[in-house]
């Protein structure tokens, strides 16, 4: 289940408290939310602000996913030719819910399968535009203060979402490691209660930009114990304490 993280206090950085570090513009507005400062500055160095009008499109694991949004519209697919039948499957994922067509034909679908297949294709674009979603309103952010990995410098966030807004999976519990020197995202970590539950740790690479959008792909681990202690994974991905369980690789990507 989704651990709700205690309430931290929330960094102030501001002239009157630290005139030594006063900035040369008294205009500069303190920063009074650093977690939401530092997702802020994330989702600038990803050009995450291209996905509110754009059209993405990818291919994994041998499935065509395109994501098409404006505002608070979307318009999610999955394309993909059944091995077996040779048919044409296309999931459509859109505000009003998910529509399954077979070679062209509307396929009825029960609301079980429906779910299923909604929370799949959802769960590949959110993880293939992160951390574009990061400012959603359900989403809760806690700064979790500073950390190293490999030598690296990291501030460490925590997100957990509201009941109301937050979908099917509002009880998980993820952490995101965003680099202090450029605010790229680069580990994250999440306990899920869905499907019997778990927790994973995923490290990206092949960071890329793809016509003003960072792309990446992850490995993605598990730990070698029964820890859903997710704020911790850093240090058990330090220690070798984790196993790698497969590869999210996005091929053909385009940004239009």
């Amino acid at each position: 289940m989704r651990i709700v993280f205690s309430s931290l206090l929330v960094l102030l950085i501001c002239a009157a408290c630290n005139p030594a570090s006063a900035p040369d513009n008294p205009e500069t507005p303190a920063i009074t939310d650093t977690a939401q400062y530092v997702l802020d500055r994330a989702l600038e160095r990803h050009g995450s602000g291209l996905v509110d009008t754009g059209r993405i499109a990818f291919d994994f694991r041998d499935r065509h996913y395109i994501a098409i949004r404006n505002g608070g519209r979307f318009q999610y697919e999955r394309i993909w030719t059944d091995t077996t039948t040779k048919a044409l499957t296309r999931d459509v994922l859109t505000n009003n819910g998910l529509t399954r067509e077979v070679n062209g034909q509307v396929t009825p679908l029960s609301a079980k399968d429906s779910s299923a297949y909604a929370n799949s294709v959802n769960s590949v674009i959110y993880f293939a535009l992160l951390p574009y979603f990061l400012n959603d309103p359900a989403v809760h952010k806690t700064y979790l203060g500073k950390t190293t990995i490999k030598g690296v410098a990291y501030h460490k966030i925590g997100v957990t979402f509201g009941a109301e807004n937050g979908g099917k999976d509002f009880q998980d519990q993820y952490v995101y490691w965003i680099r202090q020197d450029n605010f790229t995202l680069d580990y994250l970590a999440y306990n899920y209660i869905v499907d019997g539950g778990g927790a994973r740790f995923r490290q990206a690479v092949n960071l890329r930009p793809v016509n003003g959008l960072l792309i990446a792909d992850y490995i993605n681990f598990k730990p070698k114990s029964d820890s859903r202690d997710v704020v911790r994974f850093d240090r058990l991905f330090e220690a070798d304490s984790l196993e790698e369980l497969s590869r999210i690789v996005l091929e053909n990507v385009s940004v239009d």
